[in-house]
């Protein structure tokens, strides 16, 4: 009988033949028959838990190599265009390896993110570890999924399964064991699909990274950038561009250090965009100045730093943490407008007349150097009169200037009528170790409003001048709202009593007069939230569809390029058009503007999305303790499967579903916005004020189970059941009957009121 070979032999052996690396063909090798095949077999398992060989299928290799012909996934292109990939399974301890995709003409076209079944050859002497030739495309991205991995009680050999934690989605995702990679179950875990339905009829996934206690405070966060492919990590290249980075000189810019510019942010702020100046004129009119961080000086048309931004698009807020579009070396020093530090911007100098109007514009680029960095209440304490030691010195030259331009601006605003919502924000306050202390709404000062007023102003002659110079630019595009939507929107408002005009070109004033109607009545923020889900989703594009909302003609995001790739294109667009320097706009950015707007456009979105679900998660986190309490809120949607509920103390919205409505049959009808009960007649529908109990909350999945205890201050009537009486065709004519009966009082109640 043949000897065992050592451990070493065989690793050596395993690195020699990469093609045949079964436990046969390793036997076959040595010449080792029989029962010392078990004894081989020992040794295999030995270095495989050792992590010097890796099992794949019935195949083994060395763990800190790739094998000859592996599972890529593609990278962007890098600054020099060259495109490298990841393994997909790599298990070694070491750094990944870096793998060079060497397309070949005869190539079929591919994208960041494509996977490729790829022979891959070993590279001495060069940057990279290995050279990648595609053999064929396995496809595109995977599905995404996020969740609790849960492992099977048959052991480490049977997998396991992954929990989602999306609200509504119960569908679970099958694990196999060699797909788990050292998960324990009840981790949260980032996995992907790997394959169609398996033999238990749910889909097959791969666990690709390991995000640790669900029930952590900081995960809540963390769900959502994983759930959402938010990037959170910078690469390599793009944090040493912005370590590399150093302040900007006056060189080419205008010195406008001399003027009282401050700024004003919420007080726990890490970035500064923007700061403000005011000189009144002696006709009763103003000079406004809004400095702008330039941002376009340190990250430049196809460097690390922008390819990055543009695929972040924006930063994301989140409670506990931010996730810039910029490292923090910028984002947060270098083209923050701190004060007492000189600091590169773009600023706009515009002059106002007596009432408001604006008069003219003109652009530079300078240094500024802010004289204090104000948080909102302390700007509004010093404009009330009652300043601290900061502002005292900065009232004449400062704060009344501001206000007193703010007063103009004010007067000009009543003219255009913007939309007027009043949707108060919520302000989750979080424990040193980052669970929920409180939910309160923040406090709204004139302060925010003067900042506001100066920005749109500065975005709108951002927008003109480069009309002017006739440059290309990413307009901020909000359309008036469609028919069905405002149709919509009539019926709720009709349902609480108020009246929206009809028959004639919908403009922001009709709007207006909504919102004034429902003003200091119940119906108030239902109102609100009703006419701001009516309007349409404002998005990126390089041609000027108006802005319905702002009621303006041109406008462009140019305030925050700090957090805003969109506002970072309008600074290269002004830096071309006056020939500032040569990091305007580039002619790759000119010709991939609409592919830009569309990207940030839908980062955007994802940023919202995820922002929201944290917030879901942190609400259902405070009101865990709370389950059994009883509180008042009001119906703000109804579907055939429930309705859901604001809760008045904290915004929080929660869903009753249908089986706790009541004992009776509800008949639902999408036009009314209603539910119908078949035997008592009893209406749930939007705007209806209740008292509900909390049944269930779930901080993994943000979600709030409600029963309904009060409409309208009465209990529920009791239902004669569902198996009861009043049932088939004749329970069907009556409550339709009741619907049509509610239909005529609204209308009833419409011309009433006209």
């Amino acid at each position: 009988m043949a000897q065992l070979p050592s451990r070493t032999e065989i690793l050596d052996w395993v690195n020699a033949h990469p093609d045949a690396t079964a436990k046969r063909d390793i036997a076959k090798a040595f010449g080792i028959k029989g029962a010392a095949r078990i004894e081989l077999k020992r040794i295999l398992k030995e270095l495989e838990t050792e992590g010097l060989l890796e099992r794949r299928r019935r195949h083994y290799h060395d763990a800190e190599r790739l094998p000859p012909v592996t599972v890529l996934q593609l990278l962007p292109p890098d600054r020099d265009g060259d495109i490298f990939a990841k393994p997909m399974e790599w298990q070694g301890d070491g750094p990944v390896p870096r793998i060079l995709y060497a397309a070949l003409k005869s190539d079929p076209a591919l994208a960041p993110g494509d996977r490729i079944l790829a022979r891959l050859i070993e590279t001495r002497g060069e940057d990279h570890d290995y050279q990648a030739r595609l053999i064929r495309r396995i496809g595109t991205v995977s599905h995404k999924i996020v969740g609790i991995y849960r492992a099977s009680s048959g052991g480490p050999e049977a997998g396991g399964r992954i929990l989602p934690i999306d609200k509504g989605n119960d569908k679970e995702w099958v694990v196999p064991a060699r797909e788990v990679h050292g998960a324990q179950s009840g981790e949260l875990v980032e996995a992907e699909q790997t394959g169609p339905r398996g033999r238990l009829g749910l889909p097959m996934a791969r666990i690709t990274e390991r995000l640790g206690d669900p029930s952590a405070p900081r995960a809540v966060s963390l769900i959502a950038i994983h759930q959402h492919g938010i990037p959170d990590d910078f690469p390599d290249e793009v944090m040493a561009e912005a370590d590399a980075a150093k302040p900007a000189t006056m060189k080419g810019r205008e010195d406008l250090r001399r003027l009282p510019l401050i700024t004003i942010d919420p007080s726990d702020a890490r970035d500064r965009d923007d700061a403000v100046a005011a000189e009144i004129r002696e006709d009763g009119g103003a000079d406004i100045w809004v400095a702008i961080a330039d941002v376009a000086h340190y990250v430049t048309p196809g460097s690390a730093l922008d390819r990055e931004a543009r695929k972040r698009g924006n930063s994301t807020y989140f409670p506990d943490r931010v996730v810039p579009m910029l490292p923090d070396i910028l984002s947060g020093d270098l083209c923050s407008l701190h004060e007492g530090v000189d600091r590169p911007v773009l600023a706009v100098r515009m002059r106002l007349d007596a009432q408001g109007n604006k008069v003219s514009h003109s652009f530079r680029r300078a240094m500024i150097h802010s004289a204090a960095s104000l948080s909102y209440e302390q700007a509004q304490a010093a404009a009330d009169g009652n300043p601290d030691e900061v502002t005292a010195p900065l009232l004449d030259a400062a704060i009344r200037p501001l206000w007193h331009a703010y007063g103009l601006l004010k007067t000009a605003r009543a003219r255009r009528q913007p939309l007027e919502l009043d949707l108060p924000e919520r302000k989750i306050v979080l424990t040193p170790d980052g669970r929920v202390k409180s939910v309160n709404f923040r406090d709204r000062f004139d302060a925010h409003r003067l900042i506001e007023e100066f920005m749109v102003l500065a975005n709108v002659a951002a927008a003109e001048e480069l009309e002017r110079l006739r440059r290309p630019l990413l307009y901020r595009v909000h359309e008036e709202p469609t028919v069905e939507k405002l149709d919509a929107l009539r019926e709720v408002a009709a349902a609480s009593g108020f009246t929206l005009a009809k028959g004639q070109v919908l403009q922001t004033r009709h709007l207006n007069r909504l919102l004034e109607q429902a003003q200091g009545s119940d119906f108030d923020e239902l109102i609100n939230m009703t006419a701001l889900r009516s309007m349409q989703q404002a998005y990126y594009h390089p041609e000027n569809l108006g802005h319905f909302g702002l009621a303006l003609r041109s406008y462009a995001h140019f305030t925050s390029p700090i957090r805003r790739y969109s506002d970072l294109i309008v600074h290269r667009a002004l830096i071309l058009g006056h020939k500032w320097g040569k990091d305007g706009l580039s002619g790759w950015d000119i010709e991939n503007l609409s592919e830009t707007a569309q990207q940030i456009s839908e980062t955007e979105r994802r940023s919202m999305a995820a922002e929201r679900d944290t917030t879901d998660r942190y609400l259902a986190a405070y009101l865990a303790d709370r389950v059994g309490a009883e509180f008042s809120g009001r119906i703000s949607g109804v579907q055939k499967f429930g309705a859901f509920v604001r809760l008045d103390e904290t915004g929080a919205d929660g869903l009753i579903p249908i089986r706790e409505i009541g004992r009776e049959y509800f008949h639902y009808d999408p036009d009314a916005q209603i539910l119908m009960g078949a035997e008592t007649g009893l209406e749930i529908g939007i705007g209806r004020r209740v008292t509900v109990r909390l049944s269930e909350a779930v901080p993994l999945t943000g979600g709030l189970l409600l029963e309904l205890l009060e409409v309208e201050g009465r209990p529920l009537p009791q239902g004669l059941g569902q198996r009861g009486k009043g049932k088939g065709p004749m329970r069907k004519r009556a409550t339709q009957a009741r619907l049509a009966e509610v239909k005529r009082a609204q209308k009833r109640r419409r011309i009433r009121r006209k």
